[in-house]
């Protein structure tokens, strides 16, 4: 990640945006529910109480303080370590694949080709170091070779490897012409660039076009170690654009930006269509989805930072596109305030875990890129919080704060935001931030050689662990933070960072595209592709913004250990737990009848403060059910049935699926029961002869809706009907449900769900009546053929007693 011009001015594409208006009630009607949403707290309200400034004296001292901390870890490298990967501080000695002992898949990232000192060229530059960067220059030349039997990460060599000699290159060429320095450089970096390039082409064969995970530097792909080779995450696939765009304009050989531009095209196309969000790891033969989970953290946080910087570096408006969309999403689904929380991609109003790491501190950095000040704000401020609390931000932390993975390996990400928030808003806020970082990395991290890995903050155990992006980005963004631009002998605005914090030319978009702008439906414009937009942060002080935020970590916490906020996705107007706690919320529920709810909310009402925010942030979680889950009452399902020796029809109401046909005015579907073996269908059904031409009842559970109806259809069902396995409840006290999919449209037969309740009756009576007969319909299509038989009936008795009048 990361530059942004001077507060977020990204391209004059981007539409401009406009502060929100405050809130003062919201009421929203559906057919499933009623929510009356008043918020007597706007950001106008708040009273702006500005950060005490930051001395220049003060300033100047914590840069060159950064600048000798960056020297500190440099030196302990090339005295102690180089020309190995990594620096071991603990062990004052080099990291070597082969050599040093083995840390399982982490050690993919050493190709024994001085990472470091490549990883930290341009870091140097940003100095204004240019006789080191020259020797260092030198060393690379002389010493780093890529003929290697190793088997290495595509994604981390790209980002470190190739992007650290591209921006070295590139610079050097700069300095050649800036400083008249270097006049002895022929372009031997971008040559290594291009070598290095071509031995991670193999990994792009595959039949998607999305690359393995892992290559071998010297024999690609034709090792015995990756004949198997079948997974890769979302971001080591979609993080390659900017380096490989950036080698193919510098060098004129198209193939790099080609490869990349098709891994981005195929990533995109596996998106799910509905949510608009991407799991994390995929199959690259199958492009199918293997962890479905989506987030802004590990696994796929700089794929959506390539997405927006492939549009800022290349220009190319497909790429904003797709991160507006992205983007959008996001901010609907696993936005929660200023916590950002994983979901399922198919069914994003499901959270998947119960923590988030730290690699999503990178994200309020792009929220400043995008132009969306506030919620970066907000993010930056929980996390701020988490970091004063535990000394630094742990590896992972809980929704209440506390620790769930204790390591902390320096990274440099939510300096990085503090970078970004300071330069687009000027508040010294940030600066006291950066500050605050960097006195616990001396304190806690600094080492007689080097900077050490804290193993777990609880304790402060060092690991014996320096990765080579503490001198490319930790100590960077450090030394930029507290630099005044007019200091340094680059103009970073005439920059853009990639991923590894590399310096990359915002000219490189002048040299022309080396790829066919082919475009498919995928690309077909759409409204929200354009709405974020560039706000100008003289209306939007950031102190309005964190002050409700205040003391939200230490504050909560006690809170909340011993029972978490409980989330609209989650509320059931059955369990008494939850109606007692939205009362304390200061949110009163009324039955209206029919599976109608309405929710008022009083800030008034609720036991305290902190519970009436909550009580806010749940409204409006229920605001956002409201509109995406709602399902008009034509789309309502049936399952109707008469049961032996029973005159009445019983009625049953359930919800579609996104995934299959939906019976709609008077399509039906008549015929017999059949319960599937085994009862949740996750594996082969055992009765397929059973099933065949019959409705198959299946339980949730296990696996997707879709993988159970998929099997239902293969078996031969000419329906399925999946119940619930929550206990008590009920289409009368629950939102209506619809099951989604994972993009494929491949089901065609009806698929229908029913509650708990209503599932009970079903089977209750297809037990006693083995065999019993179903007709499923929309409930108005059910309705209409009922009111029409009985309209009939009444004209068949009418003419019958007509005719037996004497």
């Amino acid at each position: 990640m990361r530059t942004v011009k001077d507060g977020a001015t990204a391209p004059s594409q981007l539409a401009r945006w406009t502060p929100p208006k405050p809130l003062t009630l919201i009421t929203i009607v559906t057919g499933v529910l009623v929510l009356a949403l008043s918020a007597a707290l706007a950001d106008e309200q708040i009273p702006t109480v500005p950060t005490h400034n930051m001395s220049n004296k003060e300033r100047n001292e914590l840069k060159e303080e950064s600048r000798e901390m960056f020297y500190h870890a440099y030196r302990a490298y090339m005295d102690n370590a180089y020309p190995a990967d990594e620096l071991m501080p603990l062990s004052c000695t080099g990291r070597y694949r082969g050599v040093t002992p083995s840390r399982g898949d982490l050690d993919d990232t050493l190709g024994n080709f001085s990472m470091t000192l490549v990883d930290t060229l341009d870091t140097l530059v940003v100095l204004g170091d240019l006789e080191e960067f020259e020797n260092a220059v030198k060393l690379v030349i002389k010493d780093v070779k890529f003929d290697n039997d190793i088997i290495v990460s595509v994604f981390e060599t790209n980002i470190r490897m190739i992007g650290g000699l591209l921006s070295g290159h590139i610079l050097a060429e700069y300095v050649q012409k800036q400083a008249d320095v270097m006049t002895w450089y022929r372009g031997e970096l971008l040559e290594m660039a291009k070598d290095l390039g071509y031995r991670l082409l193999p990994a792009f064969n595959t039949s998607t076009g999305i690359p393995h995970a892992r290559v071998n530097l010297k024999h690609g792909m034709k090792v015995e170690a990756l004949r198997h080779s079948r997974e890769t995450c979302t971001a080591c696939a979609g993080t390659i654009l900017l380096e490989f765009a950036a080698l193919s304009r510098l060098s004129g050989e198209p193939i790099f930006e080609v490869k990349a531009h098709a891994s981005m095209d195929a990533l995109w196309k596996m998106r799910h269509r509905s949510s608009e969000l991407m799991g994390t790891v995929l199959n690259v033969h199958s492009g199918d989805w293997i962890r479905r989970e989506s987030g802004v953290g590990a696994g796929i946080d700089s794929y959506y930072e390539y997405c927006l910087k492939s549009y800022i570096l290349l220009g190319d408006e497909r790429y904003l596109a797709r991160f507006n969309r992205h983007y959008h999403a996001i901010m609907k689904y696993i936005s929660q305030g200023p916590m950002l929380l994983d979901v399922q991609m198919h069914r994003p109003h499901t959270k998947t875990r119960n923590f988030m790491d730290a690699l999503l501190a990178f994200w309020p950095g792009l929220q400043v890129l995008s132009g969306d000040l506030k919620p970066a704000v907000q993010t930056h401020e929980m996390l701020y919080q988490v970091m004063q609390m535990h000394t630094f931000i742990p590896e992972a932390f809980t929704f209440d704060f506390q620790v769930h993975w204790g390591q902390h390996h320096l990274r440099p990400e939510f300096i990085e935001s503090t970078y970004f928030l300071y330069r687009a808003t000027g508040d010294h806020y940030y600066l006291h931030a950066g500050k605050k970082a960097l006195k616990a990395l001396q304190k806690h991290a600094r080492v007689p050689c080097g900077y050490a890995a804290v193993n777990d903050v609880r304790t402060g155990k060092h690991e014996d662990r320096m990765d080579s992006y503490v001198l490319s980005e930790t100590f960077k963004y450090l030394f930029l933070l507290f630099s005044d631009p007019a200091d340094l002998i680059l103009n970073i605005e005439d920059f853009i960072f990639t991923t590894e914090a590399h310096l990359l030319p915002l000219t490189l978009g002048q040299l022309g595209n080396h790829t066919l702008a082919v475009r498919d439906q995928d690309d077909q414009v759409h409204m929200l592709d354009y709405m974020r937009s560039c706000p100008s942060p003289n209306k939007l002080f950031p102190e309005t913004v964190r002050r409700p935020l205040r003391d939200l970590v230490t504050g909560v916490c006690p809170r909340i250990s011993s029972a978490k906020r409980l989330r609209a996705a989650d509320f059931q107007a059955s369990n008494t737990d939850h109606l007692r706690t939205v009362y304390d919320m200061g949110i009163t529920m009324v039955a209206l009848g029919e599976g109608k709810v309405q929710l008022l909310h009083s800030f008034h009402n609720a036991k305290s403060p902190e519970d009436a925010e909550r009580g806010l942030i749940f409204m409006q979680e229920m605001v956002e059910l409201s509109k995406s889950n709602t399902i008009p009452n034509t789309q309502l399902q049936a399952v109707a049935f008469k049961p032996e020796g029973d005159p009445e029809l019983h009625i049953l109401e359930g919800g579609p699926s996104h995934f299959s046909i939906e019976l709609v005015n008077d399509m039906s579907i008549e015929q017999r029961a059949v319960f599937a073996k085994p009862p949740k269908a996750c594996t082969a059904l055992q009765n397929a002869n059973e099933i065949r031409g019959k409705v198959v009842i299946m339980e949730r559970g296990d696996c997707t809706f879709v993988d159970k109806a998929r099997r239902a259809q293969s078996a031969g069902a000419v329906a399925a009907i999946v119940f619930d396995n929550t206990p008590n409840t009920s289409i009368n006290n629950q939102q209506m449900f619809a099951m989604s999919g994972d993009g494929r449209d491949d089901v065609q037969i009806p698929v229908v769900f029913l509650f708990t309740k209503e599932a009970e009756q079903l089977i209750a009576a297809v037990k006693q009546q083995p065999g019993l007969e179903l007709t499923l319909m929309s409930v108005s299509g059910l309705k209409d053929k009922l009111a029409k038989e009985r309209a009939d009936t009444i004209k068949t008795d009418t003419k019958s007693a007509s005719k037996a009048t004497p």
